[in-house]
């Protein structure tokens, strides 16, 4: 359901093109779930309701379509897309960034942190000495314009220090960490817990009461070096874990031995 009249929402003095004006006014309204229920409004009831042309309305309805948050079929009223669900083998070495551009949605992070830092635990973790740097590095993982994960890593700064220039808005840090620096994990071990996230990580995800969270403790290796600890909460409603079984083998087990640094 489109309100009547919706110009008072663009301001025509902005330097700022009335196609973007419009498109970020869609994007906040479809985050507020205003279109839950009911159809996505067409060109025409979005032109009339705007108070704009048809150019600036497809201009606008194009970028959603071009981020994956719209979906237009021939013969058939535009609609939102469904927000996807991210699937990760157990057992395999991946990275959230690939896995999110996968699925064809525009993936970018807010850093929130790059810097050195020491912390004496994850020193111990990370086997190098207690006042030795570490880099951190602190992201808002976003999937289109939806938070998916807070993201936690830290590394030795000895290898690591180079990451400091890099712009880890739209970037993994596994491509980073190769171009970089040299480095390539060779392997590596996961625990992977179903969690009720605290009110902050709760908020900063957009999640409400009901919807749970995974937490993911990473250790990563190259060779036998420890050179990755990294702790992502990731939206529970988003991501699945799967494993495959055969008769033969069967899943594997390790020994809970938990990563209690982060």
């Amino acid at each position: 359901m489109v309100d009547d009249d919706r110009s008072a929402a663009l301001d025509r003095s902005s330097a700022m093109p009335l196609w973007a004006q419009l498109h970020a006014d869609l994007v906040r309204r479809i985050g507020d779930d205003e279109f839950a229920g009911s159809e996505f409004p067409g060109e025409h009831a979005l032109t009339t309701s705007y108070g704009v042309s048809r150019h600036t309305t497809r201009e606008a309805l194009r970028r959603l379509r071009n981020e994956g948050i719209l979906i237009a079929e021939r013969g058939r009223p535009s609609r939102l897309a469904a927000p996807p669900v991210i699937e990760q083998p157990l057992g395999a070495l991946y990275s959230l960034f690939a896995a999110v551009e996968a699925t064809g949605v525009a993936q970018h992070s807010v850093v929130r942190a790059l810097e050195l830092r020491t912390d004496p635990a994850v020193a111990a973790t990370l086997q190098v000495g207690p006042k030795a740097p570490l880099l951190y590095l602190e992201r808002i993982r976003m999937a289109g314009t939806m938070p998916l994960a807070l993201d936690y890593a830290w590394l030795p700064g000895d290898l690591a220090h180079d990451l400091l220039d890099a712009d880890f808005t739209h970037t993994a840090l596994y491509i980073e960490l190769e171009q970089r620096c040299g480095i390539r994990l060779t392997g590596g071990r996961e625990d992977v817990t179903a969690v009720v996230p605290d009110p902050e990580d709760a908020a900063a995800l957009e999640l409400d009461a009901k919807t749970a969270a995974l937490s993911i403790r990473r250790l990563g290796f190259m060779n036998s070096r420890p050179v990755e600890l990294r702790h992502t909460v990731i939206r529970g409603d988003r991501f699945t874990v799967s494993a495959t079984f055969s008769s033969s083998e069967g899943y594997r087990f390790v020994p809970a031995m938990p990563l209690h640094a982060l």
